[in-house]
Parts: structure tokens; C-alpha cells; sequence
């Protein structure tokens, strides 16, 4: 049996290889990694040393476009609720892969989600079908992502950049279009280049598409609107001269859909 890691460079798929590890050894392991070129500068790094901790090498694919290029191409604006960009720089090539190297018969192929993300099952199972999908971290014994940073630290490996300043997960350098209202005002608290760099791909988008989409939503009285980057910077800068106000949701940091959103995407 061939067992394939999908090996994002998240916390979690390393603490998912490090099992699938020790139960099956790593004579016909794969880790499976699909670049996004978009990643932080210390992605690298970890995806390194947790490879190096398996004892198995990086098994790397690529689209060769970045997450914005892909809007362009599709002439959609990623979002929340549809990212193209995982399905095109992600499922897609790791699919691609999977069709040329393994026979659905004899390969297990891992996802890195855990116990929280139970709702995530039926559409990861069906999605990647007829592969076969385990998710290790679903059943006992249960850690939570503060005790798999611990673990990372007694084996000699730092936890990824992203999560150390506050991010959820370790994709895209962290301004993955997914993330809610608290990730995207993180991103402008400790990357602000990168904040700014997506506000002027949004906007290009908007103008390009002379269209009223956005990265972002704002709900209130129980209606739901875009709210474009740069209002919701403008919102920050707002509370920055008067003090925290209601218009930022702190709680709403979204959640990852990378390699298990397989809707459509309008063409």
C-alpha cells in the first residue's frame, strides 16, 4: 500500500505524516506538496525540517501561476465562498499527480485535518474519490494545534512563522481568501506589504470585472454585502485615531477549504 501525505506545510500535516509514519513506516510514503507560489518567506523552511523529522523527501507540483493570476485567467475574484485558487493551484494538480503515479487499488491517500473540522469529512471522502481518504487526526488521542506546536518544539523544530504571529494556518503567506475579517486584520498589523499588495489585486479585479465583488463580506440586520479591502482598511485606520468600534469582527477568522473544496466555479 502506497501512503500519500497531502503535505501543505500546515502544523497539522506534519503531525498527520508523523503518524501515518509511525504506524506504516515510510518504505512507500509520499509527501505530497502543491505550491501555490504564494507562500511566506519561512515556509520553506519548515516544510523542510518537517520532511527531514518523517525521513521522507518533498514530492513537489505546481500550476506555475500564482493565486491572483488564476483570478485573472477565470475572471473571478476568489473568495470565501469560492476560491478557484485552491482548486486550480492545489486539488488540481495533486489530482493530476495522483492519476499518473497511483493506482486508486493500492493507495491511502491523508488529509491534515482534525477532530474540530468533523464537518469537513463527507465532502474531503467524496471529493477525492476513488481514492481512498484517512484523516489520522480525527480520531484518538485528540492534540490540539497548541500541543502539536509543542511537540514541533521537542523534536527541534520551530512551528511555522504564520502560526507564531497568529495565523490559523500556514498558507499563503497569509492572506489566504478564506480567512475572515481577524486574519485580514492581522495581515495589516504584521504584513502590511502584503495587505497592500491584495487591496490593489482586488481592486484591479473589481475594475476588470466592473463588478461590485470582494475578498471580504460585511453582515449587519441580517443582509450580507461585499466589503471591498480598502473600506475595511479604512475601517482600521478608523479605529486606529478613535478606538475599537463594532465594524471589525475580531472572531471571524473563516477557515481552510484548501484541497477539499471541489465546487464548481462559474465559468
Amino acid at each position: 500500500m502506497k501512503h500519500v501525505v497531502q503535505f501543505s506545510g500546515g502544523r497539522g500535516s506534519w503531525a498527520t505524516a508523523r503518524r501515518v509514519a509511525d504506524q506504516h513506516g515510510t518504505d512507500d510514503m509520499v509527501l505530497l506538496f502543491a505550491d501555490t507560489l504564494a507562500e511566506d518567506d519561512d515556509h520553506p523552511r519548515f516544510l523542510r525540517e518537517a520532511a527531514a523529522d518523517i525521513g521522507v523527501p518533498v514530492t513537489r507540483v505546481c500550476d506555475g501561476r500564482t493565486p491572483e493570476q488564476v483570478d485573472m485567467d477565470r475572471r473571478w475574484l476568489s473568495n470565501s465562498k469560492i476560491a478557484q485558487c485552491s482548486l486550480e493551484l492545489k486539488i488540481k494538480p495533486c489530482r493530476e499527480w495522483l492519476e499518473a503515479t497511483c493506482d486508486p487499488a493500492d493507495t491511502l491517500l491523508y488529509v491534515g485535518i482534525d477532530w474540530s473540522e468533523m464537518e469537513r469529512l463527507p465532502g474531503i471522502i467524496a471529493g477525492w474519490a476513488p481514492w481512498q481518504v484517512d484523516m489520522p487526526l480525527t480520531r484518538a488521542p485528540y492534540v490540539d494545534k497548541h500541543q502539536i506546536d509543542d511537540e514541533l518544539r521537542r523534536r527541534g523544530i520551530n512551528p511555522p512563522r504564520l502560526n507564531q504571529l497568529g495565523f490559523p494556518h500556514n498558507n499563503c503567506g497569509g492572506a489566504c481568501v478564506r480567512g475572515g475579517q481577524a486574519q485580514w486584520l492581522n495581515l495589516y498589523r504584521k504584513f502590511p506589504e502584503r495587505f497592500a499588495a491584495k487591496e490593489a489585486h482586488e481592486r484591479r479585479m473589481r475594475e476588470h470585472l466592473e463588478a461590485d465583488v470582494a475578498i471580504l463580506r460585511t453582515r449587519v440586520g441580517g443582509s450580507s454585502k461585499p466589503l471591498p479591502l480598502t473600506a475595511f482598511r479604512q475601517r482600521i485606520e478608523d479605529e486606529d485615531r478613535t478606538g475599537p468600534s463594532a465594524l471589525i469582527d475580531r472572531d471571524d477568522w473563516g477557515g481552510c477549504g484548501c484541497l477539499t473544496d471541489f465546487g464548481a466555479v462559474p465559468a
